[in-house]
């Protein structure tokens, strides 16, 4: 952590980041696996992670934003690299340049695209059409699809390379939309005229791959589950997923307070009995929330859980420790394993009342990422 002295971090284990690539793609085998990196890989840093799933056997890497493209192309990555929505016009010639694969969804954006390959003057670029089958966020309707399709295919500088959906609930493993979804997808590929080289469909994410088989096709994303986070508690025990990441920090003051005692801003904790309290240097800008300990949040020090006293502040939190001391530099460990105990995102985001992957995405730049090979 050269140039860092606050003593937080976070650490990512890439080893477990490959076993949940290599477990994921045989669970989807035959269909190729694309490593969602997006969000600077959710929180876990986009480059060494992209590298690593590629080590594990993906073939594609997703992306949200043309500028995480550029980012990885700029790292020296040259796989496959999907941009999961169509890019706005004035990026189209960048997408060309970096050799970026767009999923594109209206004509305008089409044209912006072709535009951009003549500009160039290279050969075709290949494009995969989204259809919204009942996500409603992107994409174009099925009925729709064909009519883009034949668009895309009158363009000679572009090549219509694959066809994807969405699934919406597919973290809901019995919920009848999942089908409906599905139904309406394999419908439209039906109806499709043959091609001489068969289009890449797919239409999984990370809950799709461990719980609807018939959504496989040739190509799964893979986005939460490669962190080792279960894309919802419903299919928690499909696979054996291995957690990345680790949130950790030193304590950095302890004192005694006695019995009555108010912490942090609000007043909203009172020491129950006198008592040990310790100082831990991270806060809401680093992406722990403010209300973690008005929630019940804990903290592990001393291979124990310890609860966070009162809000979360800025830049620190106050943990109480009880009968127990711990002096300036003992470790802190706010997501991870110590001892025998475990804090995991999940825990925070079922306190927090959201989803996991909120809480690895809002950890901010200045919690530095330490990576295990």
């Amino acid at each position: 952590m050269t140039g860092y002295f606050r003593p937080v971090w976070a650490e990512v284990d890439l080893d477990a980041i490959r076993h949940n690539v290599r477990a994921l793609a045989k669970l989807a085998a035959p269909a190729q696996l694309l490593a969602v990196v997006k969000a600077d890989a959710y929180g876990h840093g986009a480059v060494p992670v992209a590298r690593a799933t590629l080590e594990a056997g993906a073939t594609w890497l997703g992306v949200a934003l043309v500028e995480e493209g550029v980012q990885l192309r700029e790292a020296g990555i040259d796989a496959r690299i999907l941009l999961l929505s169509e890019p706005p016009t004035a990026a189209a010639a960048t997408v060309v340049a970096r050799g970026i694969t767009p999923v594109v969804y209206t004509t305008n954006g089409i044209d912006a695209l072709a535009k951009a390959v003549a500009d160039a003057g290279v050969g075709p670029l290949a494009v995969h059409i989204k259809v919204d089958t009942g996500m409603h966020r992107v994409g174009c309707s099925p009925d729709d699809a064909i009519a883009l399709v034949e668009v895309v295919d009158a363009r000679p500088e572009l090549e219509l390379e694959g066809i994807c959906t969405h699934l919406a609930v597919a973290d809901e493993p019995e919920n009848a939309y999942n089908t409906e979804q599905l139904d309406q997808f394999d419908a439209l590929l039906a109806a499709l005229p043959e091609r001489d080289v068969p289009l890449i469909v797919h239409a999984a994410n990370s809950a799709g791959v461990l719980a609807h088989p018939r959504a496989h096709h040739h190509l799964v994303r893979c986005g939460i589950a490669i962190y080792g986070i279960p894309p919802s508690p419903a299919v928690v025990d499909r696979l054996d997923l291995q957690p990345a990441l680790s949130l950790k920090a030193r304590v950095s003051h302890a004192k005694q307070l006695p019995a009555g005692a108010s912490v942090s801003y609000g007043r909203h904790y009172t020491m129950p009995t006198k008592a040990n309290a310790v100082t831990v240097p991270v806060g809401y800008a680093d992406g722990v929330p403010r209300s973690l300990g008005l929630v019940g949040g804990e903290v592990l020090i001393g291979g124990a859980r310890r609860p966070i006293a009162g809000a979360v502040t800025m830049d620190q939190l106050v943990v109480d420790v009880g009968a127990d001391t711990f002096e300036a530099d003992t470790e802190v460990v706010l997501i991870g394993c110590q001892g025998g105990e475990e804090i995991t995102a999940g825990e925070w985001a079922e306190r927090l009342g959201v989803i996991p992957y909120e809480v690895t995405t809002r950890l901010g730049p200045r919690v530095p990422r330490m990576y295990l090979p």
